[in-house]
């Protein structure tokens, strides 16, 4: 409940923002396509197409670049509809100004103001959120067997008993994963050292490699 009334306070201004200003500058846009001989509902289908374009293209933005679609130094098309949204708003938002310098300033800043609230949202949601880092405990668990004796590393290496289970682990975790397992992961399935872990993982890899 607290953290549902801090995301209200936090989001809340900036949803205010964006209704109140995208209400003014609706305004301005139906009157100058009333003006212009759009009336009736048409002059709202405007007002509503040119306001809610640029909403959508703001977000198309966020999935392009959640997904790497668009790479750097390239204009993307949601970015080509939201400049002409922007322009074809402001136009019609200076259209019903006084012709002054206030009173550009002033018919622009519900547009502005608009626009402004339009891009926090979409920075907001577009922040990198944290990862849970892996644990052990979301990685499937194996089959439970006794550890072979002589964990412990010889002079001349591990025993083949442990060889054998190390291989059986790694190969279980490949196909439960599709990625090799890493020295941290076995060293806690068979509860060795970290040495004894890295030579059986090199093991491993040197016997693969031969194949």
């Amino acid at each position: 409940m607290r953290r549902l009334a801090c995301r209200l306070l936090d989001a809340g201004p900036i949803l205010v923002l964006a209704a109140i200003a995208g209400a003014g500058s609706f305004t301005h846009i139906r009157d100058t396509a009333t003006e212009h001989g759009q009336s009736g509902w048409m002059a709202w289908a405007v007002a509503v197409c040119v306001d809610l374009t640029c909403v959508m293209a703001a977000r198309e933005r966020q999935r392009d670049k959640k997904t790497g679609r668009v790479r750097d130094g390239r204009i993307s098309w949601p970015t080509l509809v939201l400049v002409a949204g922007i322009v074809l708003s402001l136009a019609a938002n200076l259209n019903q100004a006084d012709p002054s310098p206030w009173g550009w300033i002033t018919a622009a800043t519900p547009d502005g103001a608009f626009l402004v609230a339009v891009s926090m949202l979409e920075r907001r949601a577009s922040a990198p959120r944290p990862e849970p880092s892996p644990s052990l405990s979301s990685v499937p668990e194996v089959a439970a067997e006794p550890v072979p004796a002589l964990v412990l590393a010889e002079q001349d290496g591990p025993s083949s008993e442990l060889l054998d289970y190390a291989r059986r682990v790694a190969e279980e975790y490949q196909t439960a994963q599709g990625k090799p397992i890493s020295r941290d992961t076995l060293r806690a399935r068979l509860g060795v050292s970290h040495q004894l872990a890295s030579d059986l993982l090199r093991t491993l890899r040197t016997a693969s490699d031969a194949l």
